[in-house]
């Protein structure tokens, strides 16, 4: 058996059953449409969904197409603490018991879709024993303790906050303060209110609350907190002003369940991705050829496992990806292909470029379009920012910018961005058109999906 669940206040609740009773689960983007629904139903024949009732119209458009026997039992869940069902309600401790058989190690616990940004999902298929791995492990490169608290404003249904908030503090017996929502106004206040000791976010979470946490709110005070994809110096500055910790840059994919590298320096950096956490093999090599590259050279990161343990088992129902995706050295060591470059400075540590597809040659010389968009977000009057590759006759590739203001009604002008961009890029990274918009396509975790921009040059 196993379940679809929508994300709701129950999913820990439906999660913790799920592992004893050997089924496995389906975390879904509550705001998915009615089509990725039903693509996903039909991806996975569940047994039974949940889903909230505001979301009850969506989930049953999508269940409509599917055939009479393959339609999961389907429990509509108030967003409460009284959760119902249309003629029913679902109680702990009415009784009832659920024999199962013992679980297994490598018996399946989740699929979960990842965000698709640059392609269509793929569905990531997780055991029993990826989780306990990741919580033992996160919960030790987190410096997790029961006196301890997690902040969650990212969504349940996605691997941060599964994998780096509940399960390690389910391990350790720390506590998680879990918001309805993310509100970048309120997000210092709200994490001073509730006693949080560690975070974990996404830049562009973070550049939304340094553009709208009021002026004069007090910092709180945090022992710990991680985050993914590049900030820009002042940034990374102002957000440690804000948290009373510098963040700290880690580097991990659902594929990997647990982090890959952490930075540990003191101070952190804002723009290392750090050396690989204890137990971490880590090759950076040449993606065309397979040959390991020099420091300073971008290359794609490999990284060492046991699949089904420290590395996802499989893409579901996908193996001719998941053989491209995994690859086995002449010393029996499996190595997957995260598809992700970086490279190692001077110290060891590393620095993220970028996805493969991210860094583009603009008259011979690599350009990572994740790093532009950091520096890019830091100008005067800026939100947020978007960077893409225009084929150019001249230079192979040259940059495109997608600028989010702050201020719709009085943004930036496009000389003021190309003089600021002069001033803070080399001439090969700064782009050669502009876009004022008013706002990005996103994933529910705020990552930009570049394949939906595009657009005539300003």
């Amino acid at each position: 058996m196993h379940l679809c669940l929508r994300n709701c206040p129950a999913f820990i609740a439906l999660w913790l059953a799920t592992t004893r009773l050997g089924a496995w689960m389906v975390p879904v983007d509550p705001a998915s449409t009615s089509r990725d629904v039903e693509s996903q139903l039909a991806r996975v024949t569940p047994a039974l969904g949940f889903h909230a009732t505001s979301r009850a119209d969506t989930y049953r458009a999508g269940l409509a197409d599917l055939a009479e026997g393959s339609r999961p039992t389907t429990f509509a869940l108030e967003e409460t603490a009284a959760d119902v069902r249309p003629g029913g309600r679902l109680r702990a401790g009415d009784g009832r018991t659920v024999a199962a058989d013992p679980v297994a190690p490598d018996d399946r616990l989740a699929v979960m879709f990842t965000s698709g940004t640059t392609s269509q999902p793929k569905g990531v298929v997780l055991t029993q024993a990826n989780y306990r791995h990741v919580a033992e492990a996160m919960a030790a490169a987190a410096d997790l303790g029961a006196d301890d608290r997690w902040l969650v404003t990212l969504p349940l249904f996605h691997a941060n906050a599964q994998f780096y908030c509940f399960a390690p503090a389910i391990c350790v017996g720390a506590s998680v303060a879990l918001t309805a929502t993310f509100s970048a106004s309120r997000w210092v206040v709200t994490a001073t209110e509730l006693a949080a000791t560690h975070a974990s976010l996404f830049a562009a979470p973070i550049r939304m609350i340094l553009a709208r946490t009021p002026a004069g709110t007090t910092p709180a005070r945090l022992r710990h907190t991680w985050f993914a994809q590049s900030l820009g110096r002042d940034h990374h500055r102002e957000f440690g002003d804000l948290t009373g910790t510098l963040p700290r840059q880690l580097y991990g994919m659902t594929e990997t369940t647990e982090i890959v590298t952490a930075d540990r320096s003191d101070p952190p950096s804002h723009e290392l991705i750090g050396e690989p956490v204890p137990g971490r093999r880590v090759r950076l090599v040449d993606p065309a050829t397979g040959e390991d590259v020099e420091d300073g050279t971008p290359g794609m990161i490999l990284v060492a496992g046991e699949r089904g343990v420290d590395l996802f088992a499989e893409y579901l129902d996908d193996p001719a990806t998941t053989d491209r995706t995994f690859t086995v050295d002449h010393d029996g060591v499996t190595w997957l292909r995260t598809g992700d470059l970086a490279a190692r400075t001077a110290s060891g540590a590393l620095r993220f470029v970028g996805r493969a597809d991210d860094v583009i040659k603009v008259a011979g010389e690599n350009v990572s379009l994740s790093e532009v968009e950091a520096i890019l977000a830091q100008a005067p009057g800026v939100l947020e920012v978007a960077v893409v590759a225009r084929p150019d006759e001249l230079r192979d590739h040259v940059p495109v910018a997608y600028v989010v203001a702050r201020d719709q009604a009085h943004p930036p002008t496009v000389d003021e961005l190309a003089a600021w961009a002069g001033e803070q890029l080399t001439p090969q990274a700064r782009p050669r058109g502009w876009h004022l918009i008013e706002s990005l396509p996103r994933t529910s975790v705020g990552k930009v999906r570049r394949f939906e921009i595009g657009g005539g040059d300003a």
